[in-house]
């Protein structure tokens, strides 16, 4: 929480300054960009960091060669990924974005954020979330950095310009945290033969991870395409609030993540108990922020400029969302932490489907509203779906053994 709140205050500031930099055009641009970067980047790993907090997180002997095999396949992956993202810019936005800012961000975001992930998760898998919240601090810092640099040595402030300021803000924290990892925790070893076994479980958990990026991002990248540049920008720093105001929440989902495992050694009644104890504060909490983002919508204008006058609307629109998140991650952690997750990425693939669709449909006839329409729809409909999911299997598996692989041997 501690880490979560001094990058939320970090992270705010240089979304400003850059906001308002930008315009709601060129913030349209860019976010457009980025949301397209983070559908494909959880397949930048296959699930690979998650593999390493399960197995870790019950076997601390595995370390090394977990964390060399997630370097491995990161890098790898990021690279087949990096060539698809490019050609799909150059089939679809080729007419709406530069190709330097798409090749930029996919750069940065494919390579050298998905390294900060997964060294945030070799911490995780240990508990020990003071080093992953500090990864996420120093990226939001040396991000507002960039951005002041970005506002002094960029005059004409392009979206292609600030896009390698927040490439050199990711490089540097990438490499610091992983040579952190290397030294406090244990070098990489490779130990190629883990891999193919893990690959169908890892690929569950991208596919997961992607899914939930297309009903969380899609809809800004589709407005680049379907609507304005203008209504992406305007859209985009709606759900960017939404986003900060969700962090407290999230931080307490990365606490309990590694934990979710552990309980589920016991099936889905050990993880649906403790999920039960963790949601009345998150759930409380996602209800009093979103009120809190009706009422105090009006001041976005007065922070982020004229530009942003709809945005007020917007923020309305979604300000539903944390509650609907908090309810729905939650039954999603307690499927995976019991050996669920193949059902729940199905679930999330099925509602990223719906979304897209919703989207193609309402976006060309209401602009960004029908994008803010598309993901209440479906972030309410996965909470239900994967919640219903959970109940029906905990009955259906009561009395069996869990339904995730055992423990592994150290090798």
């Amino acid at each position: 929480m501690a880490g979560h709140g001094l990058r939320l205050l970090v992270q705010a500031t240089y979304f400003v300054l850059i906001a308002r930099a930008l315009g709601a055009e060129g913030l349209g641009a860019f976010m457009g960009v980025v949301a397209l970067v983070n559908i494909a980047s959880p397949f930048a790993g296959l699930g690979i960091g998650n593999l390493l907090i399960k197995n870790v997180s019950r076997n601390a002997g595995l370390f090394a060669c977990c964390w060399g095999n997630a370097l491995l396949v990161t890098f790898v992956s990021a690279s087949v990924l990096f060539v698809l993202v490019l050609a799909f810019w150059y089939l679809v936005l080729a007419a709406s974005v530069p190709g330097s800012l798409v090749l930029v961000v996919a750069v940065s975001d494919l390579f050298f954020g998905r390294l900060v992930d997964v060294s945030g998760q070799a911490y995780m898998a240990f508990q020990r979330l003071n080093r992953t919240a500090q990864f996420q601090v120093m990226l939001s810092s040396l991000r507002f950095a960039a951005a002041l640099l970005f506002l002094t040595f960029s005059p004409g402030h392009r979206p292609v310009d600030w896009s390698l300021y927040y490439l050199g803000g990711t490089v540097i924290t990438a490499l610091i945290a992983a040579a952190l990892v290397s030294c406090e925790l244990g070098s990489p070893k490779l130990a190629l033969e883990r891999i193919r076994p893990e690959m169908k479980e890892g690929f569950y958990f991208a596919t997961g991870l992607s899914a939930q990026g297309i009903y969380n991002d899609i809809d800004k990248t589709m407005l680049v395409r379907l609507s304005t540049l203008g209504a992406a920008g305007i859209y985009a720093a709606a759900y960017r609030l939404i986003d900060v105001a969700f962090l407290p929440v999230r931080s307490l989902l990365w606490a309990a993540y590694a934990r979710f495992f552990q309980h589920g050694v016991a099936g889905l009644q050990g993880t649906l108990g403790f999920a039960k104890r963790l949601l009345p504060l998150a759930g409380g909490y996602g209800l009093a922020v979103g009120a809190g983002l009706f009422i105090a919508a009006p001041l976005v204008p007065l922070v982020l400029g004229a530009d942003y006058g709809e945005t007020v609307e917007a923020v309305r629109w979604l300000a539903l969302l944390p509650f609907l998140k908090a309810v729905h991650d939650f039954a999603a952690d307690s499927l995976t932490g019991a050996g669920f997750q193949g059902q729940r990425s199905c679930v999330q693939v099925l509602v990223a489907v719906t979304n897209v669709g919703l989207n193609f449909w309402l976006i060309p006839i209401y602009s960004w509203r029908g994008a803010a329409w598309a993901s209440l729809l479906s972030d309410g409909l996965l909470a239900v779906a994967l919640w219903v999911m959970a109940w029906c299997l905990a009955r259906r598996t009561q009395g069996q053994p869990a339904g995730n692989s055992p423990p592994l041997a150290n090798p």
